[in-house]
């Protein structure tokens, strides 16, 4: 399964480490990505979703049907 928040559509960046001789290597960055069950109450049913860390931060601010509702007009939410 990709490494893809499901909100916001962060994925994996690449970048380089950086060693002390500065020699550079190519590496990943991968979003800080967990798995949550979140209830919505308007559709009175549990969903799953992977989200970023900062995803939660937004959900929990504006709450979780605004935020499903901006993830589906960018077109992140597909099929849920």
């Amino acid at each position: 399964m990709s490494r893809v928040c499901e909100l916001t559509g962060k994925k994996m960046i690449v970048g380089n480490t950086v060693s002390h001789s500065n020699i550079k290597t190519k590496r990943r960055f991968y979003p800080n990505l967990q798995t949550k069950r979140f209830f919505i109450p308007e559709e009175d049913k549990w969903i799953t979703l992977k989200v970023s860390t900062s995803a939660l931060r937004t959900i929990n601010k504006k709450g979780i049907s605004a935020c499903l509702k901006e993830a589906r007009e960018k077109g992140f939410l597909i099929n849920k």
